[in-house]
């Protein structure tokens, strides 16, 4: 079997791949259905949106449901304690991702103007509250959850729902919103043209540099005004899957030691700025090709970003800071991550091939006109 040490890097390293890959297939229809009612300004034209994401949405969401599940099967108890502490924040986006099904299927079986507004107004939020929440969850990991665990490793939540709605954290949100819902501006770029691409193309370049900005903002932020975490134990990471084998010290600066100890990481930050701002260059000048790959590499780099500053931590505990999740003590077993391993080897690539073929046979934009034609979806 592979090293213990080098399979808890490589799921570390594979997980981080699962969820930018949802960031960004899943990233664009989420846009789309929050800009829905703000470039969309008639039923025509919120239909050729729609029609843009009709073929993809559904098989997007593989990325969504794998990334879930590899994180159950490779670190349960990050799976664990996360849905016990942010459960009603994960209830609210699984209600929210509920009503684009829902919205996509219902939508267009009445004519009637109110029905078909308010299923737009449902796919806004289906959008929105999501990408809101999965930055509010980003931004509370790097503040530390309160969360602490009793002998047996028990996880208890003791903080509250609200309690996660700090000011970093919803600056967190704000720049997953703008990054997302540009993507959906980028993806709507490439695919119509007219009104709402030109819309598109305007609201790209705001939310690119809006997201640039929070960016830099909350990289500040991080780096003078938010303590960090550091193992200040003798790290044994072939010792027994135990959180509590170590001790654990909150620093000022903490989540900025690995820029200084790898420089070679600073990648990561800078891939978000520069992919941010060329998104903006790239819309401006009409680029749709361009301005999407640049999309996807902001978001990329974000998420880099978040997870090289905590590195090897997953889910610090703000109240217990010696419960917190590692890399090094908070994975599945030696034979359970070598056996998810081959098996990622097996179907990730036929995911990414099947992704990939399916975006080739659906290429090509989308009109008002097309929408006369039997092969529409909604």
């Amino acid at each position: 079997m592979i090293d213990y040490e080098l399979l808890r890097i490589i799921w570390w390293c594979l997980i981080g791949v699962l969820l930018i890959g949802f960031a960004v297939t899943d990233g664009f229809d989420l846009g789309v259905g929050a800009l829905l009612t703000l470039i969309g300004r008639n039923d025509k034209e919120r239909r050729v949106m729609i029609n843009t994401i009709g073929p993809h949405w559904d098989g997007n969401q593989v990325w969504f449901i794998t990334a879930g599940g590899a994180i159950f099967a490779a670190w349960p108890m990050i799976y664990a304690t996360a849905f016990s502490g942010f459960y009603l924040a994960l209830a609210l986006t699984l209600i929210a991702l509920w009503m684009r099904p829902i919205g996509f299927d219902y939508r267009s079986k009445l004519p009637n103007p109110q029905w078909r507004n308010a299923w737009d107004w449902a796919l806004f939020a289906g959008g929105i509250i999501p990408s809101l929440i999965f930055g509010v969850a980003f931004g509370n990991l790097l503040l530390g959850v309160p969360f602490e665990l009793d002998n047996t490793l028990k996880s208890t939540y003791t903080g509250s729902f609200f309690g996660l709605l700090t000011p970093f954290a919803l600056l967190s949100g704000v720049l997953s919103v703008a990054i997302l819902l540009n993507h959906g501006a980028t993806w709507l770029q490439m695919k119509t043209d007219g009104f709402i691409q030109s819309r598109a193309r305007n609201v790209s370049k705001v939310l690119s540099l809006v997201g640039v900005a929070c960016f830099v903002l909350a990289g500040v932020w991080v780096a003078v005004g938010i303590d960090g975490f550091v193992i200040t134990s003798s790290l044994d990471t072939l010792a027994t899957s135990n959180p509590l084998k170590k001790e654990v010290a909150i620093q000022s600066g903490a989540w900025m030691n690995n820029y200084r100890d790898y420089p070679v990481t600073m990648i990561a930050p800078v891939l978000g700025i520069v992919a941010g701002l060329a998104c903006a260059f790239f819309s401006n000048k009409g680029n749709a090709g361009m301005a999407f790959v640049s999309s996807a590499l902001f978001i990329a780099g974000v998420i880099l970003t978040a997870g090289i500053s905590m590195f090897p931590f997953l889910m610090p505990s703000a109240t217990m800071p010696e419960a917190s999740l590692t890399v090094w003590d908070a994975t599945s077993s030696h034979l359970t991550l070598n056996v998810m391993f081959f098996v990622a080897c097996l179907f990730v690539p036929i995911v990414l091939s099947y992704t990939a073929y399916s975006f080739y046979v659906m290429r090509g934009r989308i009109k008002s006109a097309d929408l006369d034609q039997s092969h529409t979806i909604y």
